[in-house]
């Protein structure tokens, strides 16, 4: 193992002593668990991205267009929406 500093704020410091005391484990050993979670997270699966938006379209369709303010941006669409 290798020794590495790093700085926490003093919120950071209180959740994680808040959750290692939970947990039973030192400080320490609970970053090393988080960073072993963070780095060995599977990488975002486009396939399964793309699914999911195709899953959502359509999911507002009941509330209706949205309300657009005047803006250049809603002037943009306006226009776009109407070629």
């Amino acid at each position: 193992m290798r020794r590495t500093n790093i700085y926490l704020d003093e919120d950071q410091t209180a959740a994680l002593d808040t959750i290692a005391r939970a947990a039973g484990v030192s400080r320490a050993e609970l970053v090393r668990r988080l960073v072993d979670r963070g780095v060995s997270a599977a990488p975002s699966d486009l396939d399964a991205d793309l699914a999911a938006i195709t899953e959502s379209f359509g999911a507002l369709v009941a509330d209706g267009p949205l309300e657009r303010g005047p803006d250049e941006r809603a002037a943009h669409l306006d226009r776009v929406s109407r070629l």
